[in-house]
């Protein structure tokens, strides 16, 4: 398949991919370190005004809300806001949920005082075009806060293991966890940003005592690993590989019931 950034059916094919499974599960069993993490690493107070870029079901959105800042977040895919919108209707915080597409974001230039995105800019498939409209809305002097999964972490091999058995990319697109290298990130915002600091991190996962359990945990609730198997479904032989790779994969990062996956933690100031 062909497309442009502006392709209708690709961002159809993305939103669809992540409303499938359950998302919020991943985010709130796996993850929700991480959103917090951001947060303190953008130094979010009061009176700042936030922009979450791809923030799913409010990961990151929620704590810089908490912490007394202005937040819109922002996703391709409804579902995952309306679910966010339902925890904030909960209590969690004050925030202005707007579907939109990080390489077209529906905002003014130099609107927000942080442009952050915890796990999920990584997805928008032309980097050159999502970075660029990340650093458009941030004003000059305003802060970007990036995590990012490493190619070399667990995440990253995980989308390099299941990458033989997906359909090929649009021509153009880029592998998400190219965001997770740093030389790749400084070379996407090159000159509009500078003081750029940047950490690889892990967070540590405990929910999973072996691969395969690990396997059926992504099967069920992660959109990409959910069309990676509907992909093959026809196939009981390549399902068998690809259900066998990723236990292999989730076995040789397990030790004593512990994984650490990798991150790429990136701040920047907007030049």
């Amino acid at each position: 398949m062909t497309a442009t950034p502006a392709s209708p059916d690709l961002k159809a094919r993305h939103r669809t991919m992540w409303g499938l499974g359950n998302y919020a599960r991943v985010a709130d069993e796996l993850i929700p370190e991480l959103g917090r993490v951001l947060v303190e690493a953008c130094e979010i107070g009061p009176g700042d005004r936030v922009l979450d870029i791809a923030a799913g079901t409010g990961n990151a959105a929620i704590p810089a809300a908490l912490a007394g800042a202005d937040v819109t977040a922002s996703d391709l895919t409804p579902e995952l806001l309306e679910i966010g919108q339902s925890r904030v209707d909960a209590g969690a915080g004050s925030i202005t949920w707007r579907v939109a597409d990080a390489e077209a974001l529906p905002f003014d230039d130099a609107a927000y005082d942080v442009v952050m995105s915890c796990v999920g800019i990584m997805f928008a498939p032309f980097h050159e075009k999502s970075a660029a409209e990340l650093v458009r809305v941030v004003r000059p002097g305003g802060r970007i806060g990036l995590i990012s999964w490493t190619p070399e972490g667990f995440i990253g091999q995980m989308f390099a293991t299941m990458k033989p058995f997906m359909a090929p990319p649009p021509e153009g697109a880029q592998p998400p966890p190219r965001w997770g290298d740093e030389s790749h990130v400084r070379g996407l915002l090159g000159d509009s940003v500078s003081d750029v600091r940047a950490e690889k991190r892990t967070v540590a996962i405990d929910s999973f005592e072996t691969g395969a359990e690990f396997r059926d945990f992504f099967k069920a609730c992660y959109g990409p690993t959910i069309v990676a198997y509907r992909g093959i479904a026809d196939d009981e032989s390549r399902t068998g590989e690809l259900d066998a790779a990723l236990a292999e994969l989730g076995d040789r990062y397990l030790a004593d019931g512990r994984m650490d996956w990798e991150y790429l933690l990136l701040t920047a100031v907007r030049s």
